[in-house]
């Protein structure tokens, strides 16, 4: 929740989007956060990030990164399960873009994911095994990969 200067706390759904009221020496106060509305269709109605599913969030989470790296690239980005709340063609969507800005980039992404849509794209797999409490790290292969991401679902589910 935004905090305002005088330390009084303020509704997030506050929508007035037009200027704030000036103080008595003729400021106006700074705005406090970020404020997104949405439109998935590009016309009508917008909505509030309060409103959107997870899957939603996270496709106008990463529409920000994208849009911040093609204005000023970082060397890499670290994601961790950012497919966890997509339905699988969106996060076939998401894979193939990662897939294109790292072609298209000098940029590196590296990603943990438990989903077969992102192990696709990937260039290089480490799997990370735990034995005696000790953590390896070994390089596997995509189907090596694929194999354990079918059976961790399957086991799952069961």
């Amino acid at each position: 929740m935004p905090i305002l200067k005088d330390g009084d706390q303020a509704d997030d759904d506050y929508d007035e989007d037009g200027p704030r009221t000036a103080d008595m020496e003729g400021r106006v106060e700074k705005y406090i956060g970020v404020k997104v509305k949405v439109s998935f269709t590009g016309q009508g109605e917008t909505q509030s990030m309060k409103q959107l599913s997870g899957g939603q969030k996270t496709v106008v989470a990463l529409t920000l990164i994208f849009a911040i790296q093609r204005c000023d690239p970082a060397p890499f980005y670290l994601f961790d399960e950012i497919d966890a709340a997509l339905d699988p063609q969106y996060r076939t969507a998401v894979g193939n873009m990662i897939r294109r800005l790292a072609d298209m980039a000098n940029t590196q992404f590296i990603m943990t994911t438990f989903r077969p849509e992102l192990v696709k794209v990937a260039d290089k797999i480490y799997g990370v095994t735990h034995k005696n409490r000790v953590s390896w790290v070994n390089v596997v292969t995509k189907d090596e990969a694929l194999d354990f991401i079918e059976h961790d679902q399957s086991h799952n589910a069961e």
